[in-house]
């Protein structure tokens, strides 16, 4: 193990056959706890995230961004011998992570049951967006696909306009991590028992899961409440949403206990036991009367952080609403190592989001990078096939290696 890599997983080898952003958002978590991750890439221009953000020398960050630490092996996947080595490798590794159309990993031969005749204990992890079963599985999809069948696109927006969605990948990486959650807890029930297994985790399910009161409140009230958008403000909990202050905007939950701190803060502590709104109930029938009440005090302050710090005051939770701009250089964020800077060897230094799990064995970021494309063809080859460097060569030649500098 090079020496600064030691860190939970280090003792994990993964074989990644994904692609995008939720397979690769799953296996850069695990990159990222030091697992050695071998990323197939399929020749000759690679996996598709290389062709996106590309800003300078060809060098997509993109691609850097959710394959840090890991292998690129790129191979042409039409010629028998590049599978033959996929399948070679299958025993040497602990888990395999695929996001393919549901079936596309069986007819290539690596479904899971043959997976097991190469190595007995294999996890087979395999990322969709609507499941490995059920009436919608061979449809095709992305994080947005799944999200409206979810039906959380349907809770984003203005009440009486089209609904909205979120410029952030939010389905894809959440279920990237909770791909990552099922393998390390697949491992940890292999050290019991020895059998591995095949893992069904669906962008779907995850989205659904958001799910925080839509469903219970909809089966509860026996329908008689139909969940659906409002705009900026929460629906069961008042007030709970974004606020128009001078020169920007704010987000304020001042419900429940909070509503006398806002109250105080506003000059106004009658209205904390006033029944027309002292309940949560209460403020909801008069929503609009409550948010143009809380707007127009806030165009008394100069600006947004004058009125952050006067609500700070009085322990009521509230942000400015940040751009991405002002989150890059935000002092917390840097602090935290939230946005970190990563140098690449292609592009140079850039900006983008750190590793949010936080180990205190571990404080410090391994110092990974990303790989040009097949980087590490001849290591895998050599070290873990037992192969020649005339072989490889040979390989390089005929076309089933490629290697390129992007």
């Amino acid at each position: 193990m090079p020496q600064g890599m030691d860190h939970v997983l280090s003792d994990l080898r993964v074989l990644d056959l994904t692609r995008a952003l939720a397979g690769p958002s799953c296996t850069r978590m695990l990159a990222e706890m030091g697992a050695e991750v071998i990323k197939v890439e399929p020749a000759p221009a690679g996996e598709l995230a290389r062709r996106l953000s590309n800003y300078r020398n060809n060098r997509s960050l993109y691609y850097i961004q959710q394959n840090l630490g890991k292998k690129s092996l790129c191979l042409n996947l039409r010629d028998p011998r590049a599978l033959a080595l996929i399948t070679e490798l299958i025993p040497k590794v602990d888990v395999v992570v695929e996001n393919f159309r549901p079936g596309v990993i069986a007819e290539m031969g690596l479904g899971y049951e043959r997976l097991k005749e190469m190595k007995s204990d294999i996890v087979l992890c395999s990322i969709s967006a609507l499941g490995q079963s059920g009436p919608l599985a061979s449809k095709p999809g992305y994080d947005y696909i799944a999200q409206a069948y979810s039906g959380v696109t349907s809770m984003i927006g203005e009440a009486n306009d089209a609904p909205y969605i979120p410029l952030v990948g939010m389905g894809d990486v959440s279920t990237g991590v909770h791909a990552a959650l099922a393998i390390v807890s697949a491992l940890r029930y292999r050290d019991r028992t020895g059998e591995g297994q095949h893992l069904d985790i669906a962008l779907l399910d995850v989205y659904y899961h958001y799910h925080e009161v839509n469903v219970h409140t909809y089966s509860g009230s026996a329908g008689a409440i139909q969940p659906t958008r409002a705009g900026r403000h929460m629906t069961y909990v008042c007030p709970g949403g974004v606020f128009r202050s001078k020169g920007g905007y704010l987000v304020i939950m001042a419900f429940l206990h909070h509503w006398k701190d806002l109250c105080r803060a506003m000059g106004r502590p009658e209205l904390a036991d006033d029944p027309l709104y002292s309940t949560d109930p209460a403020r909801l029938q008069r929503r609009e009367e409550v948010v143009k009440m809380i707007e127009d005090w806030l165009q008394t302050f100069p600006d947004v952080a004058s009125a952050v710090s006067h609500l700070e005051s009085f322990q009521i939770p509230v942000a400015p609403v940040l751009s991405i701009a002002e989150t890059v250089q935000h002092p917390h964020h840097r602090a935290r190592g939230t946005v970190r800077t990563i140098h690449d060897r292609l592009h140079g230094d850039f900006e983008m989001p750190g590793m949010p799990l936080k180990f205190s064995r571990f404080p410090k970021d391994l110092p990974l990078e990303a790989a040009t494309l097949g980087q590490h063809n001849e290591e895998i080859l050599t070290t873990y096939l037992g192969r020649s460097a005339q072989d490889v060569q040979r390989l390089r030649a005929e076309g089933v290696l490629v290697e390129k500098e992007i």
